[in-house]
Protein backbone atom coordinates (compact mmCIF):
# COMPACT_ATOMS: atom_id res chain seq x y z
CA UNK A 1 0.00 0.00 0.00
CA UNK A 2 1.23 3.83 -0.73
CA UNK A 3 -0.33 6.42 0.94
CA UNK A 4 0.22 9.69 -0.26
CA UNK A 5 0.14 12.75 1.87
CA UNK A 6 -3.10 13.98 3.77
CA UNK A 7 -5.02 16.62 3.04
CA UNK A 8 -8.28 17.57 1.27
CA UNK A 9 -10.99 20.39 1.53
CA UNK A 10 -14.84 19.67 2.20
CA UNK A 11 -16.91 19.14 -0.34
CA UNK A 12 -20.55 19.45 0.29
CA UNK A 13 -21.76 16.57 1.98
CA UNK A 14 -23.22 17.33 5.10
CA UNK A 15 -22.28 15.98 8.76
CA UNK A 16 -21.23 12.59 9.72
CA UNK A 17 -23.25 9.52 9.55
CA UNK A 18 -26.16 8.97 11.94
CA UNK A 19 -26.01 5.51 13.07
CA UNK A 20 -27.56 2.42 11.85
CA UNK A 21 -30.62 2.52 14.27
CA UNK A 22 -33.43 0.62 13.44
CA UNK A 23 -33.72 -1.69 10.61
CA UNK A 24 -37.97 -2.42 11.12
CA UNK A 25 -39.11 -0.69 7.56
CA UNK A 26 -36.38 -2.23 5.87
CA UNK A 27 -37.01 -5.56 6.85
CA UNK A 28 -40.60 -5.57 6.29
CA UNK A 29 -39.61 -4.25 2.09
CA UNK A 30 -37.50 -6.85 1.91
CA UNK A 31 -40.20 -9.61 3.26
CA UNK A 32 -42.27 -8.50 1.04
CA UNK A 33 -39.39 -8.12 -2.20
CA UNK A 34 -38.28 -11.96 -1.25
CA UNK A 35 -42.28 -12.47 -2.21
CA UNK A 36 -41.79 -11.15 -5.98
CA UNK A 37 -37.98 -10.65 -6.84
CA UNK A 38 -35.34 -13.57 -6.84
CA UNK A 39 -34.13 -13.33 -3.40
CA UNK A 40 -35.87 -9.64 -2.65
CA UNK A 41 -32.99 -7.93 -4.89
CA UNK A 42 -32.53 -7.28 -8.28
CA UNK A 43 -28.37 -7.55 -8.22
CA UNK A 44 -27.25 -10.24 -5.84
CA UNK A 45 -24.76 -8.52 -4.13
CA UNK A 46 -27.97 -6.28 -2.35
CA UNK A 47 -28.72 -8.72 -0.43
CA UNK A 48 -25.76 -8.99 2.21
CA UNK A 49 -25.77 -12.24 1.88
CA UNK A 50 -21.96 -12.55 2.91
CA UNK A 51 -22.20 -9.96 5.42
CA UNK A 52 -25.52 -10.99 7.17
CA UNK A 53 -28.14 -8.61 8.21
CA UNK A 54 -30.80 -6.82 6.57
CA UNK A 55 -30.31 -5.10 3.20
CA UNK A 56 -30.93 -1.16 3.62
CA UNK A 57 -33.41 0.24 1.75
CA UNK A 58 -32.35 3.24 0.20
CA UNK A 59 -34.56 6.39 0.65
CA UNK A 60 -32.69 9.04 -0.72
CA UNK A 61 -28.95 10.32 -1.27
CA UNK A 62 -27.81 13.38 -1.09
CA UNK A 63 -23.82 14.94 -1.23
CA UNK A 64 -22.14 11.84 0.48
CA UNK A 65 -24.70 10.33 2.61
CA UNK A 66 -27.50 7.72 2.60
CA UNK A 67 -30.87 7.81 4.20
CA UNK A 68 -32.90 4.44 4.45
CA UNK A 69 -36.22 4.14 4.86
CA UNK A 70 -35.98 3.46 8.65
CA UNK A 71 -34.08 7.13 8.88
CA UNK A 72 -30.86 5.98 9.29
CA UNK A 73 -27.99 7.75 7.55
CA UNK A 74 -25.28 6.84 6.37
CA UNK A 75 -21.73 7.56 5.03
CA UNK A 76 -21.81 6.28 1.74
CA UNK A 77 -18.73 4.86 0.09
CA UNK A 78 -20.16 2.71 -2.70
CA UNK A 79 -21.46 5.33 -4.07
CA UNK A 80 -23.71 3.44 -6.93
CA UNK A 81 -20.52 1.32 -7.36
CA UNK A 82 -18.21 3.92 -8.71
CA UNK A 83 -19.58 6.42 -10.74
CA UNK A 84 -21.03 9.18 -8.68
CA UNK A 85 -17.53 10.94 -8.07
CA UNK A 86 -19.31 13.97 -7.22
CA UNK A 87 -21.80 12.52 -4.50
CA UNK A 88 -25.80 11.68 -4.98
CA UNK A 89 -27.84 14.61 -6.95
CA UNK A 90 -25.55 16.54 -7.76
CA UNK A 91 -27.06 19.95 -8.56
CA UNK A 92 -25.98 20.26 -12.18
CA UNK A 93 -26.37 16.54 -13.03
CA UNK A 94 -30.02 16.57 -11.77
CA UNK A 95 -30.27 20.06 -13.73
CA UNK A 96 -28.83 18.45 -16.72
CA UNK A 97 -30.87 15.07 -16.41
CA UNK A 98 -34.32 17.39 -15.84
CA UNK A 99 -33.52 19.59 -19.07
CA UNK A 100 -33.16 16.89 -21.38
CA UNK A 101 -35.89 14.43 -20.10
CA UNK A 102 -38.24 17.70 -20.36
CA UNK A 103 -37.74 17.19 -23.93
CA UNK A 104 -38.28 13.28 -24.19
CA UNK A 105 -37.06 10.28 -22.54
CA UNK A 106 -35.83 8.54 -25.00
CA UNK A 107 -36.23 9.16 -29.47
CA UNK A 108 -34.76 5.72 -30.83
CA UNK A 109 -32.99 8.46 -33.45
CA UNK A 110 -29.72 10.28 -33.11
CA UNK A 111 -29.34 13.45 -30.66
CA UNK A 112 -26.74 15.96 -31.05
CA UNK A 113 -25.41 14.80 -27.35
CA UNK A 114 -24.40 11.75 -28.29
CA UNK A 115 -22.10 13.08 -30.73
CA UNK A 116 -20.44 15.82 -28.09
CA UNK A 117 -20.20 12.30 -25.71
CA UNK A 118 -18.39 10.50 -28.25
CA UNK A 119 -16.11 13.28 -28.71
CA UNK A 120 -15.69 13.65 -25.32
CA UNK A 121 -14.98 9.91 -24.22
CA UNK A 122 -12.37 10.21 -28.05
CA UNK A 123 -10.48 13.29 -26.69
CA UNK A 124 -9.98 11.91 -23.18
CA UNK A 125 -8.61 8.47 -23.79
CA UNK A 126 -5.45 7.57 -25.98
CA UNK A 127 -6.08 4.98 -28.63
CA UNK A 128 -10.32 4.89 -28.50
CA UNK A 129 -10.69 7.24 -31.77
CA UNK A 130 -14.28 5.69 -31.76
CA UNK A 131 -17.33 4.50 -29.33
CA UNK A 132 -20.41 3.29 -29.75
CA UNK A 133 -22.73 3.70 -26.43
CA UNK A 134 -25.20 0.83 -25.16
CA UNK A 135 -26.59 0.80 -21.76
CA UNK A 136 -24.96 -1.31 -19.58
CA UNK A 137 -21.42 -2.84 -18.95
CA UNK A 138 -22.67 -6.21 -19.88
CA UNK A 139 -23.37 -4.91 -23.15
CA UNK A 140 -20.33 -2.81 -23.69
CA UNK A 141 -17.65 -6.20 -23.37
CA UNK A 142 -20.45 -8.64 -24.51
CA UNK A 143 -20.35 -6.52 -27.86
CA UNK A 144 -16.80 -5.78 -27.63
CA UNK A 145 -16.04 -9.00 -27.94
CA UNK A 146 -18.23 -9.89 -30.81
CA UNK A 147 -16.38 -7.29 -32.50
CA UNK A 148 -13.17 -8.95 -31.43
CA UNK A 149 -14.23 -12.32 -32.92
CA UNK A 150 -15.62 -10.62 -36.06
CA UNK A 151 -12.20 -8.75 -36.27
CA UNK A 152 -10.07 -11.77 -35.95
CA UNK A 153 -12.15 -14.33 -37.01
CA UNK A 154 -10.93 -16.64 -34.33
CA UNK A 155 -12.92 -18.06 -31.39
CA UNK A 156 -11.13 -18.30 -28.15
CA UNK A 157 -10.97 -15.14 -25.32
CA UNK A 158 -8.68 -15.48 -22.61
CA UNK A 159 -9.83 -13.89 -19.43
CA UNK A 160 -8.78 -13.54 -15.60
CA UNK A 161 -9.86 -15.29 -12.71
CA UNK A 162 -11.90 -13.32 -10.37
CA UNK A 163 -12.04 -10.46 -13.32
CA UNK A 164 -16.00 -9.76 -14.03
CA UNK A 165 -17.20 -8.57 -17.00
CA UNK A 166 -20.53 -8.77 -16.92
CA UNK A 167 -22.90 -11.72 -16.99
CA UNK A 168 -23.10 -12.72 -20.51
CA UNK A 169 -22.36 -16.89 -20.93
CA UNK A 170 -18.61 -16.68 -21.51
CA UNK A 171 -17.56 -14.54 -19.71
CA UNK A 172 -18.80 -16.10 -16.41
CA UNK A 173 -16.25 -18.63 -16.16
CA UNK A 174 -14.29 -17.74 -12.89
CA UNK A 175 -15.82 -14.67 -12.25
CA UNK A 176 -15.28 -11.47 -9.58
CA UNK A 177 -17.88 -9.60 -8.36
CA UNK A 178 -21.10 -11.11 -7.01
CA UNK A 179 -20.06 -14.31 -8.51
CA UNK A 180 -17.24 -15.04 -5.91
CA UNK A 181 -19.13 -13.50 -3.34
CA UNK A 182 -21.85 -16.10 -3.53
CA UNK A 183 -19.33 -18.88 -4.06
CA UNK A 184 -20.43 -19.81 -8.00
CA UNK A 185 -17.45 -19.67 -10.20
CA UNK A 186 -20.06 -20.60 -12.84
CA UNK A 187 -23.59 -20.59 -12.89
CA UNK A 188 -26.09 -23.18 -14.51
CA UNK A 189 -27.57 -21.77 -17.57
CA UNK A 190 -24.48 -21.46 -19.46
CA UNK A 191 -23.49 -24.01 -21.95
CA UNK A 192 -20.63 -25.79 -22.30
CA UNK A 193 -20.18 -24.75 -25.89
CA UNK A 194 -20.18 -21.05 -24.77
CA UNK A 195 -17.29 -22.13 -22.21
CA UNK A 196 -15.24 -23.83 -24.25
CA UNK A 197 -14.15 -21.23 -25.89
CA UNK A 198 -13.30 -18.74 -22.62
CA UNK A 199 -9.49 -19.66 -21.65
CA UNK A 200 -9.09 -18.66 -17.70
CA UNK A 201 -5.67 -17.60 -16.41
CA UNK A 202 -4.64 -16.09 -13.49
CA UNK A 203 -4.27 -12.61 -12.67
CA UNK A 204 -0.58 -11.57 -12.97
CA UNK A 205 0.42 -15.11 -14.25
CA UNK A 206 2.63 -14.43 -17.11
CA UNK A 207 3.66 -18.14 -17.44
CA UNK A 208 -0.01 -18.78 -17.37
CA UNK A 209 -0.93 -16.40 -20.28
CA UNK A 210 2.15 -17.46 -22.02
CA UNK A 211 1.18 -21.22 -21.89
CA UNK A 212 -2.36 -20.39 -23.17
CA UNK A 213 -1.05 -18.62 -26.51
CA UNK A 214 1.38 -21.37 -26.59
CA UNK A 215 -1.36 -24.25 -26.99
CA UNK A 216 -3.59 -21.59 -28.91
CA UNK A 217 -1.20 -19.50 -31.13
CA UNK A 218 -3.27 -18.27 -33.38
CA UNK A 219 -7.04 -19.22 -31.99
CA UNK A 220 -7.18 -16.43 -29.32
CA UNK A 221 -9.48 -13.80 -30.64
CA UNK A 222 -9.28 -11.29 -27.30
CA UNK A 223 -7.59 -10.83 -23.63
CA UNK A 224 -9.76 -9.06 -21.74
CA UNK A 225 -8.81 -7.43 -17.74
CA UNK A 226 -10.09 -5.29 -15.82
CA UNK A 227 -6.63 -3.30 -15.53
CA UNK A 228 -7.15 -2.70 -12.10
CA UNK A 229 -8.96 -5.80 -10.91
CA UNK A 230 -11.65 -4.58 -9.07
CA UNK A 231 -14.81 -7.21 -8.95
CA UNK A 232 -12.40 -9.53 -6.53
CA UNK A 233 -11.14 -6.76 -4.16
CA UNK A 234 -8.70 -4.03 -5.34
CA UNK A 235 -5.90 -6.39 -7.04
CA UNK A 236 -3.36 -3.94 -9.60
CA UNK A 237 -1.18 -5.36 -12.03
CA UNK A 238 1.96 -6.39 -11.34
CA UNK A 239 4.53 -3.93 -12.86
CA UNK A 240 4.80 -4.18 -16.49
CA UNK A 241 2.05 -6.71 -16.90
CA UNK A 242 -0.15 -4.48 -18.79
CA UNK A 243 3.00 -4.38 -21.18
CA UNK A 244 3.12 -7.68 -21.43
CA UNK A 245 -0.33 -8.22 -22.26
CA UNK A 246 -0.19 -5.61 -25.19
CA UNK A 247 3.06 -7.14 -26.24
CA UNK A 248 2.13 -10.74 -26.31
CA UNK A 249 -1.51 -9.79 -27.98
CA UNK A 250 0.33 -7.88 -30.42
CA UNK A 251 2.71 -10.87 -31.59
CA UNK A 252 0.14 -13.43 -32.04
CA UNK A 253 -2.28 -11.17 -33.72
CA UNK A 254 -4.74 -11.23 -30.91
CA UNK A 255 -6.64 -8.07 -29.34
CA UNK A 256 -6.47 -6.55 -25.80
CA UNK A 257 -9.84 -5.29 -24.17
CA UNK A 258 -9.30 -3.30 -21.10
CA UNK A 259 -12.78 -3.68 -19.11
CA UNK A 260 -12.88 -0.01 -17.87
CA UNK A 261 -16.42 0.07 -16.59
CA UNK A 262 -15.01 0.41 -12.76
CA UNK A 263 -11.59 2.61 -13.65
CA UNK A 264 -13.10 4.64 -16.88
CA UNK A 265 -12.86 8.06 -15.58
CA UNK A 266 -12.06 6.89 -12.33
CA UNK A 267 -8.64 6.45 -11.95
CA UNK A 268 -8.20 9.87 -14.18
CA UNK A 269 -9.57 11.66 -16.97
CA UNK A 270 -7.38 8.87 -19.14
CA UNK A 271 -8.52 6.07 -17.11
CA UNK A 272 -6.54 2.70 -16.65
CA UNK A 273 -5.22 3.84 -20.41
CA UNK A 274 -3.62 7.20 -19.08
CA UNK A 275 -2.55 5.83 -15.91
CA UNK A 276 -0.51 3.08 -16.64
CA UNK A 277 0.44 4.14 -20.11
CA UNK A 278 -0.59 0.84 -21.97
CA UNK A 279 -3.02 1.27 -25.07
CA UNK A 280 -5.49 -1.36 -25.49
CA UNK A 281 -6.93 -2.55 -29.07
CA UNK A 282 -10.66 -1.89 -27.25
CA UNK A 283 -11.79 -0.19 -24.04
CA UNK A 284 -15.28 -0.96 -22.42
CA UNK A 285 -16.79 2.18 -20.48
CA UNK A 286 -19.55 2.27 -18.02
CA UNK A 287 -20.45 4.01 -14.53
CA UNK A 288 -19.09 7.33 -14.71
CA UNK A 289 -19.99 8.01 -18.30
CA UNK A 290 -23.45 8.07 -17.25
CA UNK A 291 -23.66 10.31 -14.48
CA UNK A 292 -25.38 7.62 -12.63
CA UNK A 293 -27.92 6.85 -14.96
CA UNK A 294 -28.00 3.60 -17.05
CA UNK A 295 -25.24 4.26 -19.45
CA UNK A 296 -22.09 2.85 -20.97
CA UNK A 297 -19.87 2.08 -23.97
CA UNK A 298 -17.07 0.45 -25.67
CA UNK A 299 -14.31 1.97 -28.27
CA UNK A 300 -11.34 1.49 -29.49
CA UNK A 301 -9.10 1.95 -33.30
CA UNK A 302 -10.73 3.05 -35.84
CA UNK A 303 -10.57 0.20 -38.29
CA UNK A 304 -11.75 -2.11 -35.50
CA UNK A 305 -14.66 0.04 -35.05
CA UNK A 306 -15.71 0.52 -38.66
CA UNK A 307 -16.20 -3.17 -38.51
CA UNK A 308 -19.63 -2.56 -36.72
CA UNK A 309 -23.09 -1.96 -38.30
CA UNK A 310 -24.02 -0.39 -40.46
CA UNK A 311 -20.54 0.77 -41.50
CA UNK A 312 -19.18 -3.39 -41.47
CA UNK A 313 -20.44 -6.71 -40.69
CA UNK A 314 -20.38 -7.33 -37.07
CA UNK A 315 -24.02 -6.15 -35.61
CA UNK A 316 -24.96 -4.55 -32.56
CA UNK A 317 -27.83 -2.41 -31.90
CA UNK A 318 -29.95 -1.12 -28.43
CA UNK A 319 -32.96 0.93 -28.75
CA UNK A 320 -31.97 2.66 -25.31
CA UNK A 321 -28.53 3.01 -26.41
CA UNK A 322 -27.51 7.08 -26.15
CA UNK A 323 -30.35 7.19 -24.41
CA UNK A 324 -31.10 11.17 -24.07
CA UNK A 325 -31.51 11.70 -20.22
CA UNK A 326 -28.32 9.21 -19.26
CA UNK A 327 -26.00 11.27 -22.09
CA UNK A 328 -27.18 14.68 -20.58
CA UNK A 329 -26.28 13.74 -17.27
CA UNK A 330 -22.46 11.64 -17.92
CA UNK A 331 -21.82 15.06 -20.02
CA UNK A 332 -22.55 17.20 -16.92
CA UNK A 333 -20.62 14.88 -14.94
CA UNK A 334 -17.81 15.00 -17.34
CA UNK A 335 -17.08 18.00 -17.99
CA UNK A 336 -16.65 18.76 -14.08
CA UNK A 337 -13.84 16.22 -14.14
CA UNK A 338 -10.86 18.33 -14.67
CA UNK A 339 -7.25 17.86 -13.04
CA UNK A 340 -8.48 19.94 -9.76
CA UNK A 341 -11.00 17.18 -9.24
CA UNK A 342 -9.08 14.09 -9.80
CA UNK A 343 -6.37 15.53 -7.16
CA UNK A 344 -9.12 16.21 -4.68
CA UNK A 345 -10.32 12.68 -5.18
CA UNK A 346 -6.51 11.54 -4.44
CA UNK A 347 -6.11 13.92 -1.42
CA UNK A 348 -9.65 12.26 0.32
CA UNK A 349 -8.74 8.88 -0.45
CA UNK A 350 -4.98 9.31 0.63
CA UNK A 351 -6.87 10.79 4.21
CA UNK A 352 -9.20 8.08 4.73
CA UNK A 353 -6.49 5.21 3.87
CA UNK A 354 -3.73 6.78 5.95
CA UNK A 355 -6.56 6.74 8.72
CA UNK A 356 -7.81 2.56 8.12
CA UNK A 357 -4.43 1.84 8.11
CA UNK A 358 -3.52 3.78 11.65
CA UNK A 359 -7.03 2.00 12.95
CA UNK A 360 -6.11 -1.53 12.29
CA UNK A 361 -2.57 -0.79 13.04
CA UNK A 362 -3.41 0.11 16.02
CA UNK A 363 -5.76 -3.03 17.35
CA UNK A 364 -3.50 -5.13 16.26
CA UNK A 365 -5.44 -6.35 13.12
CA UNK A 366 -3.58 -7.51 10.21
CA UNK A 367 -4.66 -5.53 6.85
CA UNK A 368 -4.16 -4.98 3.79
CA UNK A 369 -5.11 -1.97 1.99
CA UNK A 370 -5.06 -2.01 -1.89
CA UNK A 371 -5.24 0.76 -3.58
CA UNK A 372 -5.31 2.77 -6.88
CA UNK A 373 -5.90 6.35 -6.92
CA UNK A 374 -9.38 6.66 -4.62
CA UNK A 375 -10.73 3.36 -5.20
CA UNK A 376 -9.46 0.87 -2.64
CA UNK A 377 -10.47 -2.68 -0.55
CA UNK A 378 -9.52 -3.73 2.68
CA UNK A 379 -8.17 -7.44 2.88
CA UNK A 380 -8.00 -8.79 6.09
CA UNK A 381 -5.24 -10.76 5.58
CA UNK A 382 -0.91 -11.09 6.76
CA UNK A 383 0.29 -10.50 2.93
CA UNK A 384 -0.96 -8.48 0.04
CA UNK A 385 -3.47 -10.15 -2.76
CA UNK A 386 -1.77 -10.54 -5.70
CA UNK A 387 -4.56 -12.25 -7.64
CA UNK A 388 -7.84 -14.42 -7.25
CA UNK A 389 -6.96 -17.05 -5.20
CA UNK A 390 -5.23 -14.71 -2.51
CA UNK A 391 -8.58 -13.12 -2.36
CA UNK A 392 -10.72 -15.67 -1.57
CA UNK A 393 -8.04 -17.20 0.98
CA UNK A 394 -8.63 -13.55 2.91
CA UNK A 395 -10.85 -13.47 6.14
CA UNK A 396 -14.36 -12.92 4.77
CA UNK A 397 -15.66 -13.54 8.25
CA UNK A 398 -13.99 -10.78 9.58
CA UNK A 399 -14.93 -8.54 6.70
CA UNK A 400 -18.78 -9.25 7.46
CA UNK A 401 -17.67 -8.37 11.23
CA UNK A 402 -16.10 -5.01 10.36
CA UNK A 403 -19.15 -4.06 7.74
CA UNK A 404 -21.64 -4.78 10.37
CA UNK A 405 -20.24 -2.30 13.26
CA UNK A 406 -19.08 0.23 10.31
CA UNK A 407 -22.98 0.20 9.50
CA UNK A 408 -24.18 0.80 12.92
CA UNK A 409 -22.52 3.71 12.84
CA UNK A 410 -23.55 5.19 10.00
CA UNK A 411 -20.46 4.43 7.49
CA UNK A 412 -22.08 2.22 3.91
CA UNK A 413 -19.14 0.39 2.65
CA UNK A 414 -19.90 -2.20 0.46
CA UNK A 415 -21.64 -5.35 1.57
CA UNK A 416 -18.85 -7.81 0.28
CA UNK A 417 -14.93 -8.34 0.81
CA UNK A 418 -14.66 -8.61 -3.15
CA UNK A 419 -15.37 -5.11 -3.75
CA UNK A 420 -13.91 -2.01 -4.24
CA UNK A 421 -14.68 1.40 -1.49
CA UNK A 422 -15.33 4.20 -3.61
CA UNK A 423 -14.24 7.71 -2.44
CA UNK A 424 -15.68 10.91 -4.07
CA UNK A 425 -15.64 14.78 -4.03
CA UNK A 426 -18.91 15.11 -1.85
CA UNK A 427 -16.92 13.91 0.79
CA UNK A 428 -16.54 15.78 3.47
CA UNK A 429 -13.24 16.63 5.89
CA UNK A 430 -16.20 15.29 9.00
CA UNK A 431 -17.34 12.67 6.81
CA UNK A 432 -13.86 11.34 6.52
CA UNK A 433 -12.75 11.81 10.11
CA UNK A 434 -15.98 10.14 11.63
CA UNK A 435 -15.52 7.59 9.10
CA UNK A 436 -11.99 6.69 10.71
CA UNK A 437 -13.33 7.24 14.37
CA UNK A 438 -15.24 4.82 13.60
CA UNK A 439 -12.84 2.35 12.19
CA UNK A 440 -10.76 3.23 15.32
CA UNK A 441 -13.91 2.01 17.56
CA UNK A 442 -14.44 -1.05 15.53
CA UNK A 443 -11.09 -2.54 14.55
CA UNK A 444 -10.85 -3.73 18.76
CA UNK A 445 -13.84 -5.59 18.05
CA UNK A 446 -11.76 -7.76 15.01
CA UNK A 447 -8.71 -9.30 17.38
CA UNK A 448 -10.67 -12.37 18.27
Amino acid sequence: MTVGAAGGGAAGGGTAGGGGGSSDSSQALFDRARAVIPGGVNSPVRAFRSVGGTPRFIASGAGSHLTDVDGNDYVDYVCSWGPLILGHAHPDIAAAAKAAIDKGSSYGAPTAAEVELAETITEAVPGVGMIRCVSSGTEATMSAIRLARGATGRDKVLKFAGHYHGHSDALLASAGSGVATFGLPDSPGVTAGAAADTIVVGWNDRAGVESAFAKEPEGIALVVCEPVAANMGVVPPDPGFLKFLRDITASHGALLLFDEVMTGFRLGRGGAVSHFGVIPDLVAFGKVVGGGFPLAAFGGRVDLMRRLAPEGPVYQAGTLSGNPVAVAAGLAQLRLLDDEAYAGLQRRADRLIRGLSDAFAGAGVAAQIQRVNSMFSVFFANEPVRDYDAAKATDHGRYARFFQGMLARGHYLPPSGYEAVFVSLAHSEADLDATIAAAKDVAPELVA
